[in-house]
């Protein structure tokens, strides 16, 4: 099966649209990709890093270094590398929302998409907390944030909260929704028929018994008992600071943090430039670079198109072990 993907470039003054260009330069035999974007974009980051773009009808077949299929989603007002447009926020979220109802209706089998910058979108008048969060809305369902490269994979418990606020967002229902939505991502996506999951523990040293704080003992701990008897096999409460030692790591299919900042800077240190952002939950699978729009790179031909690459290969392979799976 060679799955048919959306590719989202993103915030169009960003370097998303050329590392989208840059993608297309090696014809794909693991997927189709169909662009959601604006085409006076793409043309314009393809003539900045002087390379061959050819933007095709949505049924053609690419077939030479260039070649990218597009459905159109014009901007607003005229791109420019480096200056994001509020003007052009119903665009960015055009683009996303087709390709998940694409994906909602069958018609394609994944999304990949390349940074958006938040604050742009709001500023154009659109009430828009993140990617992940705009396709879980507009999916209906709850969903998880995992992130991976080739060494390591993280899911996270919480995601972006004030760390004053985060033990407060723990909750028992929360935390076995969350396991519940990794355990059968990593099943259907991943073709792990019995994954291991390492749960750190919220407190230093998974709060020692009690001594540096409950929620452990109170919450932790009887839950995943619980889900053991439904047979998940979950290690952990684990300590956070011993937890990603390679000895350890070698014997975990994904790692659960209770935190944003707790379990991705060991990701991020290991292997940066291929991150990827990961939405488990969804009907289809959603694949993201993980790093900014970089306003500041913007036309200059030096991004790196690392993580987009890594997006569309694994939103590929994830789309396939799903079919495989249903």
């Amino acid at each position: 099966m060679r799955p048919e993907l959306a590719l989202v470039p993103g915030e169009p003054a960003g370097i998303g649209p050329e590392l989208c260009v840059r993608l297309v330069q090696q014809p794909r035999e693991d997927c189709r990709l169909l662009a959601f974007a604006d085409p006076d974009t793409l043309h314009a980051a393809a003539a900045a890093l002087n390379l061959p773009l050819q933007l095709l009808p949505e049924d053609a077949e690419a077939r030479v270094p260039g070649d990218l299929r597009l459905r159109a989603v014009c901007n607003a007002a005229p791109s420019r590398f480096g200056q994001a447009d509020p003007a052009n926020a119903g665009a960015v979220i055009g683009a996303l929302l087709g390709a998940g109802q694409a994906c909602l209706s069958g018609e394609l089998h994944g999304v990949v998409t390349g940074p958006v910058h938040k604050a742009v979108i709001n500023e154009g008048g659109i009430a828009y907390s993140g990617t992940t969060e705009l396709l879980a809305d507009q999916a209906g369902v709850k969903v998880v944030m995992m992130l991976a490269n080739h060494i390591v994979r993280v899911a996270l418990a919480t995601t972006h909260l004030p760390l004053r606020e985060v033990a407060d967002a723990i909750t028992a229902p929360g935390l076995e929704h969350t396991l519940r939505t990794v355990h059968a991502a990593l099943r259907r996506e991943f073709g792990l028929p019995a994954p291991r999951i390492a749960v750190l523990g919220l407190n230093p040293h998974a709060g020692e018994d009690g001594h540096l704080g409950r929620e452990e003992l109170d919450l932790v701990i009887p839950l995943l008992q619980r889900l053991r008897t439904e047979g998940m096999d979950l290690i952990g409460p684990l300590p956070a600071d011993t937890a990603f030692l390679p000895g350890k790591l070698a014997g975990f299919d994904t790692v659960l943090a209770m935190y944003h900042d707790q379990g991705l800077p060991v990701l991020k240190y290991s292997g940066f430039e291929q991150a990827v952002n990961l939405t488990l939950g969804l009907p289809y699978p959603r694949v993201a670079v993980d790093h900014g729009t970089a306003l500041d790179l913007a036309g200059r031909g030096i991004a790196d198109p690392s993580s987009l690459q890594a997006a569309t290969t694994l939103c590929a392979q994830l789309a396939r072990q799903r079919t495989l799976s249903a």
